[in-house]
């Protein structure tokens, strides 16, 4: 169910099992992909998953080893995908046209809200589903305030798609060939095909800059040009499935596990 698209009656009929919250950021990909892109990707992911969200294999638990652990909470019901989050903690780009960002303070306290809005309506399992790298720590805060808070009554979990996705994690970059794979095979018409080669040749081979384990940048702009980080000629459409795939199947697991967890 996609909460944008359902009425409000819809919802209070709706038998949920837990919300979906995709999470990302308005900021720079490179000359190739758009400012939308780790919104764009989080919500790619979450809609996949919701889609394959059934009653049936939502509710067979019997592959897990600590299943007799799992508490009394059994997952019959539906997936709900709340509206994303467009803007996080994205300081770091601000030297790139377009980026938007908000303070750390600022992202929790509209991310937890959002969280305690579900929960008022009974959806008190969420995952914060996300799609920058930025919004990791502060989500993961989150998570952790929000399920030790009695008088919410919520429990939640943070995860981060290209962390979900086996060997091709360690590619990520940014605007690179991860992030790129999934946007030609979800959203082929917001990649500028005409610039992909463009997008590697004025980027970085690494995030950072790195002496004895420390990054002496603070902002991207310090380490690559365009804004690119990895090389996004690699990021072919079927790539892109494979990734959705098995991010969609991550986050499966990840629900279930959440709806029958004790809090």
């Amino acid at each position: 169910m996609n909460l944008s698209e359902a009425t409000w009656t819809e919802v209070r009929d709706a038998d949920v099992d837990a919300a979906l919250l995709p999470v990302g950021s308005t900021e720079q990909h490179g000359p190739h992909a758009p400012l939308g892109t780790d919104a764009l990707t989080a919500a790619a992911v979450a809609e996949a998953a919701a889609d394959e969200w059934t009653d049936a294999d939502a509710g067979d638990s019997d592959d897990s080893d600590d299943s007799d652990d799992a508490g009394d909470r059994v997952a019959a019901g539906d997936l709900l995908v709340a509206p994303p989050v467009h803007v996080g903690v994205a300081e770091e780009h601000r030297a790139f046209d377009g980026t938007l960002w908000v303070s750390p303070d600022t992202f929790r306290a509209y991310v937890r809200e959002t969280v305690e809005s579900l929960a008022h309506h009974g959806i008190d399992r969420v995952v914060l589903v996300n799609g920058h790298g930025g919004n990791v720590e502060a989500l993961a805060e989150v998570a952790r305030r929000v399920s030790r808070d009695d008088a919410t009554d919520a429990y939640a979990v943070s995860f981060t798609w290209f962390e979900a996705v086996g060997e091709h994690a360690s590619r990520m970059g940014h605007g690179g060939p991860l992030e790129t794979a999934l946007l030609r095979h979800v959203a082929p018409d917001l990649v500028r095909e005409d610039r992909i080669e463009e997008g590697r040749d004025g980027g970085s081979p690494r995030w950072g800059e790195w002496v004895r384990g420390v990054n002496l940048a603070h902002d991207s702009d310090e380490f690559t040009g365009n804004g690119v980080v990895g090389d996004p000629t690699g990021g072919t459409a079927d790539l892109g499935e494979t990734l959705l795939d098995r991010a969609s199947e991550a986050l499966c697991d990840v629900s279930r596990a959440i709806v029958e967890r004790d809090r």
